[in-house]
């Protein structure tokens, strides 16, 4: 039975050597000059979210899933978990779930092919709702902020892990990939539906809580939390475990690098 994060972890990278797929997605085990670096992002943002949640056996819906990585963890720590995405990633998704039942119960999790503006979303649902990397999908954003506000419990969270959009590093990326279109539209043929999207929309932590504030959302302060300052370089050099409470220190402590430097940007906001 997988009881914590590091025990989760231990299997996981035994599935994504054995899943080339997920391999390509997740990325740590596939460069062994990557490996630290990658893994203590991945890690630490989930770990994040398993912190964040102190409910037991909350009810949760995790926002664009993906592989659904997060959803399988959370599951098999007790929870009652619904995993919903766009991405064709759904398709890998059982044989997933196949490998994880052998070291828990996952009767509690199921996941979903949906967009999530056109489903009927019960009203007073979830403790919990979970969007790791998926704000910045989300469009129009207003639309989906009291979408997660109508399905929360009162007093439940969003639990938010997104890029930090000031980033310069990252901004310079996007920009030269896409421009100043930050927002466009695809057709899914599997809904036969046009779906509007936002091409690595992200914002600072700023404008997210002007986004938030179009429902009666209360944002947490003490929940932010900034990660990954160090080039992968740092981790040769030094002990995941010294890299983390540099940075820790460091974002607290430095304005400016905190804002345009950083890369992960975690927060929440409470109904």
């Amino acid at each position: 039975m997988v009881k914590d994060l590091d025990q989760f972890f231990e299997l996981f990278e035994a599935e994504l050597r054995m899943n080339s797929e997920l391999t390509g997605y997740h990325r740590f085990t596939n460069s062994e000059k990557m490996y630290e670096f990658r893994k203590a992002y991945i890690k630490q943002r989930i770990q994040y979210v398993v912190d964040s949640v102190r409910k037991s056996n909350s009810k949760i819906w995790d926002v664009g899933c993906g592989f659904g990585t997060t959803s399988i963890l959370l599951a098999l720590l007790g929870h009652e978990v619904v995993g919903t995405t766009l991405e064709f990633y759904y398709n890998s998704i059982d044989e997933r779930i196949k490998y994880w039942e052998q070291y828990g119960d996952l009767s509690k999790l199921s996941f979903a092919y949906e967009n999530i503006y056109t489903q009927d979303h019960k009203e007073d649902e979830f403790d919990y709702v979970i969007a790791q990397d998926t704000l910045h999908h989300l469009e129009p954003f207003s639309d989906a902020v009291h979408i997660i506000y109508k399905t929360l419990k009162k007093g439940g969270e969003l639990i938010a892990v997104e890029e930090n959009g000031d980033n310069v590093i990252n901004n310079a990326k996007n920009f030269k990939r896409r421009g100043f279109k930050r927002v466009t539209t695809f057709y899914d043929e599997k809904l036969g539906q046009n779906i509007s999207f936002g091409d690595e929309n992200t914002r600072n932590l700023e404008k997210w809580k002007k986004e938030f504030s179009v429902a009666p959302f209360n944002f947490i302060d003490d929940s932010v939390e900034y990660v990954r300052f160090y080039w992968p370089r740092a981790y040769r050099r030094h002990s995941v475990e010294e890299i983390l409470e540099k940075e820790k220190r460091l974002w607290k402590k430095s304005a400016w690098r905190r804002k345009y430097l950083f890369f992960g940007l975690n927060f929440r906001v409470q109904k």
